[in-house]
């Protein structure tokens, strides 16, 4: 399991973390910047946290989502900092004997973590920036 607040994710590590020998699959959800919202051109985002109680959420959802699902693993990575379009803000990685179960726990986390996590998002654009509301 890893559970992390990083400036630089690394994908592969995130995957690799999960594998194990009774899982038949690994689910990853892989979350990027994108260029535009609502219409408007996004030049970053810029993310801030406040990691202990970050990295603490990410822990909780973790093992809800091992109660809620029969999982082997599960890893959950987040970026802080300034991202460009492309880069990659969220990683979550997890294996699971049974592909529904894998996909099913990776949508739990994903849900739970935009939630609950201490985790802030600001948009910039050419013509200013605003901070974004965790839950869209």
């Amino acid at each position: 399991m890893m559970i992390a607040i990083k400036e630089q994710i690394n994908i592969e590590e995130a995957i690799q973390s999960v594998y194990a020998d009774n899982a038949g699959g690994v689910d990853v959800f892989i979350g990027k910047v994108r260029d535009q919202t609502k219409g408007k051109q996004v030049l970053e985002l810029v993310f801030e946290a406040y990691e202990p109680m970050a990295i603490s959420e990410m822990k909780k959802i973790a093992e809800l989502a091992k109660q809620k699902f029969e999982i082997s693993h599960i890893s959950i990575v987040h970026t802080v900092g300034v991202k460009k379009v492309g880069d990659t803000a969220v990683v979550i990685a997890v294996s699971a004997p049974h592909r529904k179960a894998a996909f099913a726990a990776c949508e739990f986390a994903i849900d739970t973590l935009k939630e609950t996590v201490p985790i802030w998002k600001r948009e910039v654009f050419e013509d200013g920036d605003v901070w974004v509301a965790a839950h869209p």
